[in-house]
């Protein structure tokens, strides 16, 4: 178990955290909303909510974390591998949401893969409500943004 600490995301963070995105199995990075330049919009957007864990003297995780004014949303939660299993994602989950909060924000969402087993069995242990009485839906605006997932 190792010690870790949990800050706000700052896009000097950026290509450490790029490097943990791309050493998860199964992670979907987006070719102009994950890159640098997104991030920095993001961040921008929102200055407060986003947070990294730091344990050894790296980034072993992230949560990008916005609001729109009424409700919040978690993106690209995640923690490396090495690093699971020791409160890590609760505690930048916990964080986030307290940010959230002192921005006079109520609720918050995320949205997980079907096939990230991980990922579904942690949000339901925290006590998550898995929503079965809507769809989602989107529509993509830029076909230039790509997704693709790690092997």
């Amino acid at each position: 178990m190792s010690n870790f600490e949990v800050r706000i995301m700052t896009l000097e963070d950026y290509e450490q955290i790029y490097e943990l995105w791309m050493g998860i199995h199964g992670f979907g990075i987006r070719s102009i909303d994950d890159s640098k330049e997104g991030v920095e919009r993001f961040l921008k957007r929102n200055p407060t909510t986003s947070m990294v864990a730091v344990a050894d003297g790296h980034i072993v995780g992230s949560i990008l974390c916005g609001h729109d004014g009424r409700r919040g949303c978690f993106y690209h939660v995640c923690v490396h591998e090495d690093y699971r299993k020791q409160g890590i994602g609760k505690t930048m989950a916990v964080a986030c949401m307290r940010a959230l909060q002192k921005e006079q924000i109520n609720k918050v969402s995320l949205i997980a893969f079907k096939s990230n087993e991980i990922g579904n069995h942690f949000w339901k242990e925290e006590g998550w409500t898995f929503r079965e009485d809507l769809n989602y839906y989107d529509f993509t605006l830029n076909e230039d943004n790509i997704t693709e997932f790690n092997k």
